[in-house]
């Protein structure tokens, strides 16, 4: 694919790390207006030239980089607008809450051994003590008065790890209207317990909310299962995919009176993977309870399952080593074989998967997919039709130059592994660093937002620009 050449207009400066760009038109305003939602937990939009804050919950968000030197996954995840919120003021929030700090459900990063089988079989026991944090969905409305106030919260889940939380992590769906959030396999590498091929598992998993029914429950309990969960609750959820590492999002794209789901999985040491789907058959929370009572297995034709962790990608997982033998080789050993082969036809095939090493000049090598976004605008032409996507850094840069990178793919039909080609910048960075940690677009998918920091630590504050992306 030929690569493309774009520019990069900063809309706004010195922002703490922006993990989410949307658009939306306030009510009793007339113009679509770029929200940031920063991982600290500030939301801010843009208006007549000026940056204007929304709401500021940065004393309910989890103290972040405590651990990992200042390097975190949680914080400020999820916002999305309702779709009536011009005429009902409603809008959701996913973050990580303050004050839930625990130990984590493993004390070290885990890594499986083929030769062990004790290590392939692990189980999340003791969850009410031995996790890391408890991230929250709520429901807010934004008052006559012109103050967002929380109504209500939807969920509240107990997660073992710091990572794989999500990360742009609540959309509403233009075909059901229904609110989805996308849960990440809940962290620390490879996916210790299996969260994500367990259908009770809320890890793991992308979920649609029917937010118009009222549970009346205002503080639902803390909860890793679903079927923890109480049951009005339960019947206000159905679950579209699963065997999902961490998502940065899902992006519709609406062709011949259907939508083209977009959905990216953040790869372990190999690939980055974007999925494509149109057709799908959700399963209701309650039918998967129910099956779980009678010890049988859901009706899954038609449900959607990213293969992890059995696949990475177009590949059965792998552990890669340093050859002994020759330094300069890497060597691959399948990590979870029985469980590769078990999802091997049920599994949902990638649009794209592109490498963390690959020595093709035209490409490039990937850290982690930091978003996807579908392109329907004329302004770019060589786009048009395009699903773009983020990557957070080159694998090949160092510390002091690193620079993220803009790619593309187009919808193919014949159901192969499609291509990608790089998007050149015009920006010049200088000689700071610049991480691609978000994408966004407005309503319409006409235009094209990039979130980038200047440090890999949301410790390191005011680091951020927004950049519409331009022709």
């Amino acid at each position: 694919m030929k690569k493309i050449k774009v520019g990069l207009r900063p809309s706004v400066s010195k922002l703490n790390l922006p993990t989410v760009l949307k658009t939306t038109i306030l009510p009793g305003d007339s113009i679509e207006r770029l929200f940031i939602a920063t991982q600290v937990g500030e939301i801010f939009y843009i208006g007549n030239g000026v940056i204007e804050t929304f709401l500021d919950i940065r004393s309910r968000i989890i103290k972040l980089g405590v651990s990992g030197g200042g390097y975190d996954e949680r914080g400020l995840l999820g916002l999305a607008f309702h779709r009536d919120f011009f005429y009902n003021g409603l809008f959701y929030l996913h973050y990580s809450v303050a004050g839930t700090q625990g130990p984590g459900a493993l004390p070290e990063y885990f890594k499986p051994n083929p030769c062990d089988p004790s290590t392939l079989n692990l189980k999340w026991i003791n969850r009410e003590t031995q996790y890391d944090h408890i991230d929250t969905v709520e429901e807010w409305i934004l008052q006559s008065n012109g103050q967002p106030q929380k109504r209500r919260t939807l969920l509240n889940l107990r997660r073992p790890f710091f990572n794989h939380n999500g990360v742009n992590s609540l959309n509403f769906s233009p075909e059901t209207g229904k609110l989805v959030l996308t849960t990440g396999d809940g962290g620390s590498g490879y996916d210790p317990f299996n969260l994500s091929q367990d259908d009770m598992e809320i890890a793991g998993k992308i979920i649609e909310i029917d937010v118009v029914k009222n549970t009346f429950i205002y503080n639902p309990p803390v909860v890793t299962r679903f079927n923890e969960l109480p049951a009005p609750i339960q019947e206000t959820l159905t679950v579209i995919a699963k065997g999902v590492r961490n998502i940065p999002g899902i992006s519709f794209q609406r062709h011949n009176n259907q939508y083209i789901k977009y959905v990216g999985n953040v790869g372990q040491d190999l690939v980055e993977s974007i999925f494509s789907f149109v057709h799908y058959k959700p399963i209701p929370v309650t039918q998967l309870n129910q099956a779980f009572i009678m010890k049988s297995e859901p009706d899954q034709k038609g449900f959607i399952n990213f293969g992890w962790r059995g696949w990475e990608g177009t590949f059965p997982t792998l552990i890669m080593r340093s050859c002994s033998v020759n330094p300069t080789l890497d060597e691959k050993t399948i990590a979870y074989y029985n469980e590769a082969v078990k999802t091997s036809v049920r599994r949902l095939q990638p649009l794209i998967s592109y490498f963390h090493q690959d020595p093709r000049p035209d490409k490039f090598g990937g850290t982690a997919l930091t978003g996807v976004q579908s392109y329907m605008g004329n302004g770019i032409p060589a786009l048009t039709g395009s699903v773009v996507f983020t990557d957070f850094v080159r694998a090949e840069e160092t510390q002091t130059t690193a620079r993220g990178v803009l790619a593309y793919t187009r919808v193919i039909t014949d159901c192969k592994l499609n291509d990608f080609g790089v998007i050149e910048t015009d920006y010049n960075f200088g000689s700071r660093s610049a991480y691609y940690v978000s994408l966004g677009t407005n309503l319409d998918q006409t235009r094209l937002f990039l979130g980038v920091y200047g440090s890999m630590n949301v410790t390191d504050f005011n680091k951020g620009t927004v950049f519409e992306i331009l022709p």
